[in-house]
């Protein structure tokens, strides 16, 4: 085998190379850059990273001094916290939300949107005017209370405490401003939790004024109605009265109560509020959901009459009446609008009805042509048809079915408004003979006499209705129907062989 030998002075200039090499500093500051790049790739690619910030952090805490500051969901009073509220919105805007240990992932008002939600204990920090914050999502499992803790140096405390909670307050504004989700809360039984009354889910009925079947003049005036109570803050306290406004719905079932909440809920921009009275546990019980609601929201009790006539709730006459006007709502009702419905008001108690309680009454009738043909624009798109003519007649019968029936059968012959419109003139002829001409034209008549006897009393709460129904009109009209009637019954009778269809 064959070495190769180098001469001596090779291996005087390989070394003295290398030591040069070694000794020049752009060569050591590469090494130096490299092998902290090198560290750093390693570290993020593997996780440390994380970890060594957690290590730098505990020993950072070690030399500084904390101070803690909780905002509790709840108050002293069990009343919801505002702040609480605005602190959320503001921490889930964060982008280091992303960087909790545990983040839940729900969809969002889109269905592609996602949004992330804390995990029980888990922080987020934040950065404001070069200081660092901290913010722990408290969750206490026996009580189910929650609260966010601020954990914040006493050394920067003075410094930004104040114009740090400001900042947040104003964040909040504008992300309300841009991007506010209304909310529909709905009580859950009061022996589950005490604390926590009510649940929520995103609000998102379509219904506006544009949709509903009203009368143009009755939708003008509702929408100057909510319109005034926005701007009546200082007139309200001027004159010594809490900052709320109360409307009747009152009707037969389908009618279009419920769709008008919805509506009047988009218009103004407020949360809902939807009191199943059924799972009222007592009087001391529904005032306590009052003091859970927020300002900026619809109350809504559906159904007031029914739950009073039939006792199916625990709540006396008494209690609904404190909660229309008690000390409790003149404290707690700031910026609320509160809205009751029911079938008729001859079985309503006189005292639920008195200006105060009731500011607005609202009638909403069965469908007449003026409603019939807001429905068929916004279900078949149909602003006029050769076949209105004789729906119209009809409706001058006396005849009618509800909005909810009429749009019922327009939304399965959707395709063919023709074939739609045939199926409306079909039903008002039979069902809308029978049911709509005698039952509720009776009931108009007892509305008509209810409203010609409160004006007469001097009742000046607001009566949103038409006005224009003559009573003696629907007198002949009704006689017109029974006459008709009788005459189809002669003619039925008279026919040999005939069949029911």
């Amino acid at each position: 085998m064959f070495h190769l030998v180098f001469p001596p002075f090779v291996y005087c200039f390989s070394v003295s190379t290398i030591m040069k090499i070694l000794c020049n500093p752009f060569f050591l500051l590469f090494i130096i850059v490299g092998f902290f790049f090198l560290l750093r790739v390693l570290l993020i690619r593997t996780g440390l990273i994380y970890v060594t910030k957690k290590w730098w952090r505990s020993i950072e805490d070690c030399f500084h001094a904390y101070q803690f500051f909780k905002v509790p969901e709840f108050n002293e009073n069990m009343q919801e916290n505002q702040f609480y509220s605005k602190v959320s919105v503001y921490l889930y805007s964060l982008a280091s939300v992303e960087d909790s240990d545990f983040t839940n992932l729900f969809t969002g008002k889109k269905s592609n949107d996602i949004i992330l939600r804390l995990d029980p204990n888990q922080v987020i920090d934040d950065d404001f005017l070069g200081a660092r914050v901290s913010w722990i999502n408290e969750v206490k499992t026996d009580t189910t209370s929650r609260a966010f803790i601020l954990k914040i140096r006493k050394a920067d405390k003075r410094r930004i405490l104040r114009p740090y909670l400001q900042y947040i307050h104003t964040v909040f504004d504008e992300l309300q401003q841009t991007k506010r989700e209304l909310k529909l809360y709905m009580n859950i039984d009061g022996n589950q939790n005490h604390n926590r009354r009510w649940r929520f889910v995103p609000f998102t009925h379509p219904s506006t004024f544009e949709t509903i079947a009203m009368e143009s003049d009755l939708k003008n005036k509702l929408k100057s109605d909510l319109e005034s109570f926005l701007k009546a803050k200082q007139y309200y306290h001027r004159l010594g009265r809490a900052w709320k406004r109360s409307y009747l719905l009152y009707g037969p079932s389908g009618t279009g109560k419920s769709s008008f909440v919805a509506a009047m809920a988009n218009f103004l921009g407020y949360d809902v509020y939807d009191i199943d009275l059924s799972r009222v546990l007592d009087d001391s019980d529904l005032k306590l959901l009052l003091l859970q609601t927020t300002t900026k929201s619809v109350i809504v009790v559906e159904d007031l009459d029914r739950f009073l006539m039939d006792k199916s709730t625990a709540v006396s006459l008494s209690g609904v009446l404190n909660f229309m006007d008690g000390i409790s709502n003149s404290c707690c009702a700031e910026e609320r609008i509160m809205v009751f419905t029911v079938n008729s008001k001859d079985q309503i108690d006189p005292a639920i009805l008195r200006p105060g309680r009731i500011d607005v009454h609202i009638h909403f009738p069965l469908c007449d042509f003026s409603a019939f043909k807001t429905l068929a624009n916004s279900y078949l798109g149909v602003k006029d048809h050769k076949l209105f003519p004789q729906v119209e007649e009809i409706f001058q019968t006396g005849a009618s079915l509800s909005p909810a029936e009429i749009g019922e059968l327009m939304i399965a012959n959707r395709n063919s408004p023709s074939r739609a419109l045939k199926s409306v003139i079909t039903a008002l002829q039979t069902e809308g003979d029978c049911r709509g001409s005698m039952d509720n034209m009776g009931r108009r008549l007892l509305d008509a006499s209810s409203r010609n006897s409160t004006e007469e009393s001097g009742d000046h709460s607001g009566i949103f209705s038409k006005e224009n129904v003559n009573t003696i009109k629907d007198i002949k009209k009704l006689y017109g129907l029974l006459k008709l009637r009788s005459k189809k019954s002669q003619s039925l009778d008279s026919t040999p062989g005939h069949k029911d269809g």
